[in-house]
């Protein structure tokens, strides 16, 4: 409020009978414009102030009212009093006959009801006027916040310019004008040289409403802040002949983007690249010499893979919708800019598309497909006490579990050539037994590992997943809440240059990661609510 004139002292009161109250609404006025809001609210925190001191000087515990005329600043100040047969306390209560005694349209009124009594104009004392001021300055101060925050809140998800006021502790804080906000340091691009004074771009991506006012929150690393800046270089983009599909960065270095073209005619990388690559240069310059690669989006996995993973030259891709997984496989010569340096390729890839991406030469997919083929092979052959040959039948035919076996049926069993159908009946007969002996067994080494009733009930968990939990010391609802859904399914981390699997505590069971996160959320809720 520094700069706001509004005087309470003994020489220059505008409160007292002597003031000249014009100048109350002037100095509305003038606040108004210089703070952008409306000058109602700041003539309400004057009557709101005044009231404040009013109680001051005619006690505590009367209810104020103070009215400004918004033509002719005259002030009027009452005590708000309630009609009473027995009243007990004269500053908040009336008798039904002394109200009609201060005003006769108060005939009207009966018990229960609500009155004004006028109070005579008084010189504030030192106290009771700086009482009002801080009243004012307060819901002024408000106001504002109030103001700028609904400014900045239509601004979100937008790329907003500014003047780098100043760096602290890493963090750098930028003048937007009437307000200011803040870049935090991981969200700055890496090595960046940035200096007082300079002007920077950088997206919105959150207002919050906090004590001090609005914070407002950029980012110069986050992936739409790329995707903002093509918006801005690409006409067919900001026109809605080519959309954005996804995006991924590792700040200052590299980047994807994918692309689709709405209009078929059009060549979607080609608009982004621009004559001479002087649109996407435009985006490399703003983020420092990242290097970007534009791919074409496509609704085929495999196809998608294989732009994304440029330059690699895939051979074949392996498509797993359900879990959510791409065995890509490729050359020895193709395996290096694939992966990328320090996993980096591969790793931005994985973003794009929201798929776990396994990457694997042909070799290493043949001795993986002949470990999962004998797998397979000797669990049936041990559990269902068949001959190998029969085992590796049945696998070649496409069933991978003794379930499949089970809820398959006869007929479906015989069109197997050499599967009879007495063959047929005794292979889902033991089925089926397997299952009840597995499930009892099931049973029991949940009961053994002591796992909580509120993990056991869980909706979605089989006895077989609860097990494994069990058997990690994953034993109650908070353990399992505590989780992430990638300790749950498994998937990939970068160590000194070289792509490692992690192992998933859940991730022979199929689990995806939606699924994973829908699990974890679950027991979160469950933890809330009790």
């Amino acid at each position: 409020m520094g700069s706001s004139p509004f005087f309470f002292g003994s020489n220059k009161n505008m409160l007292n009978k002597r003031a000249d109250k014009l100048e109350l609404l002037r100095i509305a006025e003038a606040v108004a414009l210089e703070k952008s809001i409306d000058k109602e609210l700041i003539i309400n925190s004057m009557e709101t102030g005044i009231a404040k001191a009013a109680k001051s000087k005619f006690g505590q515990d009367n209810q104020i009212k103070v009215s400004i005329n918004r033509d002719d600043g005259n002030i009027e100040i009452f005590r708000k009093l309630i009609i009473s047969e027995n009243p007990e306390n004269s500053n908040t209560e009336i008798k039904l006959e002394d109200a009609i005694m201060l005003d006769e349209i108060n005939k009207e009124k009966k018990v229960g009801d609500e009155i004004l009594q006028p109070l005579p104009s008084f010189d504030f004392g030192r106290i009771a006027a700086q009482t009002a001021k801080q009243v004012i300055s307060f819901n002024v101060r408000e106001a504002e916040r109030e103001r700028q925050f609904n400014d900045f809140i239509d601004k979100k998800d937008t790329i907003l310019s500014g003047i780098v006021k100043r760096l602290e502790f890493g963090n750098v804080v930028v003048d937007l004008g009437r307000t200011e906000a803040i870049i935090q340091k991981n969200e700055l691009i890496p090595r960046e040289n940035i200096k007082p004074g300079d002007r920077i771009k950088a997206y919105c991506y959150d207002v919050r409403r906090e004590q001090r006012g609005q914070q407002i929150f950029l980012s110069r690393a986050h992936p739409k802040f790329m995707e903002k800046l093509f918006f801005q270089e690409v006409p067919e983009i900001y026109d809605g002949l080519i959309e954005i599909k996804s995006s991924s960065r590792d700040p200052g270095s590299r980047a994807k983007i994918c692309v689709k073209a709405v209009d078929t005619s059009l060549d979607p990388v080609g608009a982004c690249v621009g004559m001479r690559g002087s649109r996407v240069q435009a985006v490399v310059n703003e983020l420092q010499g990242e290097k970007i690669d534009i791919v074409n989006w496509s609704e085929d996995p495999a196809i998608l893979v294989s732009n994304a993973l440029s330059p690699a030259e895939v051979q074949r891709v392996n498509v797993d919708s359900e879990r959510k997984k791409l065995d890509v496989i490729l050359t020895e010569e193709n395996l290096s800019k694939a992966i990328g340096r320090r996993g980096q390729n591969v790793r931005l890839a994985t973003k794009l598309l929201n798929y776990e991406i396994n990457i694997m030469t042909d070799q290493e997919d043949s001795e993986r497909r002949q470990l999962e083929f004998k797998e397979k092979t000797e669990n049936f052959v041990k559990n269902l006490e068949l001959d190998e040959t029969l085992g590796q039948l049945l696998v070649a035919e496409g069933f991978s579990t003794i379930d499949d076996i089970k809820d398959s049926s006869t007929e479906s069993l015989v069109k197997i050539e050499g599967i009879e159908e007495d063959t047929a009946k005794a292979l889902i007969e033991r089925a089926k037994e397997f299952y009840q002996k597995d499930q009892e067994d099931i049973s029991q080494r949940i009961k053994d590992l002591g796992l909580e009733d509120r993990l056991i009930n869980l909706k979605g968990l089989t006895p077989g997943m609860l097990v494994t939990l069990g058997e990690q010391k994953i034993l109650k609802l908070e353990d399992f809440a505590d989780l992430a859904s990638d300790e749950l399914t498994g998937g990939y981390d970068v160590l000194k240059g070289e792509r490692i699997k992690i192992q998933g505590y859940l991730e022979d069971f199929a689990l995806s990661k939606e699924e994973a996160d829908n699990l974890i959320m679950s027991a979160r809720n469950i933890i809330y609510k009790d």
